[in-house]
């Protein structure tokens, strides 16, 4: 697999923080930490956010994401936000399928596969969330978990609409749990779905995939993680809310 082929993103989830004059102010700061990076760099930021990022980050070098979206154009489903919505405002990134969203709200495989869809007919770049818990770890069942709800969150999708996509290992023992997984680990998994992805289309396209580590990345563990040939980028959670943390990632991705 050679990494020259796929550029490394590294993306902030933001999760649910920030009030809108919070994130034109974070984002100000990252800004000109971040102008020189070699890497993708992308802030999803909560719904009422997006406006407010939107402007700060216009004719800068930093894309906008949303968290999540719902796989119907329009209907009667309070609450929710759909893509076109998304894509109406010069929103180009969704995060879809984070455990959060799986563990707390429902989400399943068949639901992820359902809004990845929804992004992808929309001209989304989709950042899709795989991953464990510490049961299933423990079990040894990781490699065909991952592999698996890899299969299906990307059935229907063509090699084509495969370029859109992103895909971020997060082993869910290791999110906001102060616990990340050992850069032998995160690789071990980033290389499996790698495998999975060219199981289901071919060795190109596994070349080329994008993949995330986003279990707790952070300033002191970014560049030894990133440093591996299957990990490609990050998925920020806590580090990303902090300036000089999130570019001292963003770094370590431009130089690994």
């Amino acid at each position: 697999m050679n990494k020259a082929l796929r550029k490394a993103v590294i993306a902030g989830n933001w999760k649910m923080n920030k009030t809108p004059a919070e994130a034109k102010e974070l984002i100000e700061n990252i800004k000109p930490l971040v102008a020189n990076a070699g890497c993708d760099v992308v802030v999803c930021v909560p719904y009422v956010d997006l406006a407010a990022a939107l402007e700060a980050t216009a004719g800068s070098n930093v894309g906008v994401g949303a968290e999540n979206c719902h796989w119907e154009a329009s209907g009667a489903y309070t609450g929710e936000i759909s893509a076109n919505m998304l894509t109406a405002m010069g929103v180009n990134y969704v995060i879809i399928g984070h455990s959060e969203r799986r563990t707390y709200f429902g989400e399943t495989d068949v639901t992820v596969n359902k809004r990845v869809r929804a992004a992808l007919d929309n001209g989304m770049t989709v950042i899709l969330c795989v991953g464990e818990y510490l049961e299933q770890r423990e079990q040894g069942i990781t490699a065909e978990l991952v592999a698996l709800q890899t299969k299906i969150a990307l059935q229907g999708v063509s090699k084509e609409e495969l370029a859109r996509v992103i895909i971020a290992y997060e082993p869910v023992w290791a999110i906001g749990t102060g616990k990340t997984a050992t850069a032998q680990q995160a690789n071990e998994v980033c290389a499996i779905i790698r495998a999975t992805i060219k199981e289901l289309y071919d060795a190109a396209a596994a070349d080329a995939m994008t993949i995330q580590y986003g279990g707790s990345m952070n300033a002191a563990n970014a560049a030894e993680l990133l440093a591996q040939p299957d990990v490609d980028g990050g998925l920020i959670g806590g580090a990303s809310l902090k300036p000089a943390d999130f570019a001292e990632i963003v770094k370590a991705a431009t130089e690994g």
